[in-house]
Formats: C-alpha cells, structure tokens, sequence
C-alpha cells in the first residue's frame, strides 16, 4: 500500500469515526483528559502497547510505534508498523495543540484538511506510557516508551480507561517482537 494511501485511509477512518460518533442519538458522557502535558517531555518515539481496532492499521502485524517531533508551531507526527509480510508500514502526519486544553487535547491529521481528536486520558507522571483516546471512544490507544509494560502497570492503565468510559475488552494487546529503527 503506498504512504499516499495509507495516509488517505487513515484519514478517511479517523473522519468516518468522528462522523459516526456525532450522530449517535445519545452523545458519549464527557471525557476528562490530564490536567497538563509538557510536550517536550513528551515528544519522542513510543511502542503501541494495546489500541482498540481499526481499519487505518489492518495492515499493522507487529511492531507499531509512533514518533512525535516539534516542528515550528505542529508536531510531526510518523507512525511506523511491521506488515506480516514483514516489509515496514510508514505513515507522516501532523498534530496540532488545541487551543486552551494545556496541550492535553491534539488534533492530528494524515491527509489535510481531516483532523481526528487525539486526546490523553492518562499519563505517568515521568512519561513512560500513556492512554489516548477520543470522545466517540471509538478508537484508543496505550503506549509506552518501552516494547513491553508491567502487569501492575497495565492493570492501572485499564481502571483508567474504565474510568474514561471505556471498557477493557475493546483493547487489544500489539506485539512488539523488537526495537525497529528509522529508516
């Protein structure tokens, strides 16, 4: 699949969500999202510990992760993945801070001019994973700056998303068979 593509599809999931979530007859009780987040602490590559599926990363076997870099006034966003075929899947996208959510509401897009909601529901307090989501809760994500987290860890996680409307059985685990390095 070319990046082009990729990146529409990714888009074109992100928008239908979005879309859908709005016209159900009863909106999604509200999502709290962390007080704060320093991008600077943020920024930087994390594993995909669990997500709830979806189209835009079917292909995705093994191995996603995602890398945030400041550039200019939006965050370069490049998410990677292993196909089974074990070629590599790369995405380029950008994320910008909404305004007044003290960086903790972004909006990211992999095809202009369609953003989808990219919010942190949970983050530990030294940066090494954190619980992602949107208020359709149609998609979420856990990550961490490791390829692998805790069970005590991963039951914290999981109260939180609870506690963010979500429920356990939508994640599922990501394997992360080893480090992948940019190419």
């Amino acid at each position: 699949m070319s990046l082009c593509r990729f990146a529409l599809l990714c888009t074109s999931v992100l928008l239908s969500a979005s879309l859908l979530s709005a016209c159900n007859t009863q909106p999604a009780a509200p999502m709290d999202v962390v007080a704060q987040v320093d991008l600077q602490r943020y920024l930087g590559r994390w594993y995909e510990i669990a997500l709830i599926p979806n189209r835009f990363q079917a292909m995705c076997a093994s191995d996603t992760q995602a890398e945030y870099q400041l550039q200019g006034e939006q965050i370069r966003v490049t998410n990677r993945c292993k196909r089974a075929d074990q070629g590599m899947e790369t995405a380029q996208g950008v994320a910008e801070v909404v305004a007044q959510s003290n960086n903790a509401k972004l909006r990211v897009s992999f095809f202009r001019p369609f953003y989808g909601n990219y919010w942190v529901l949970a983050l530990d307090p030294d940066y090494q994973w954190v619980l992602v989501g949107e208020p359709g809760r149609q998609y979420g994500w856990v990550l961490s700056r490791t390829p692998q987290l805790s069970d005590a860890v991963m039951q914290n996680i999981w109260q939180k998303a609870e506690q963010a409307g979500y429920q356990r059985i939508q994640f599922r685990p990501s394997l992360q068979t080893q480090a992948m390095s940019p190419k």
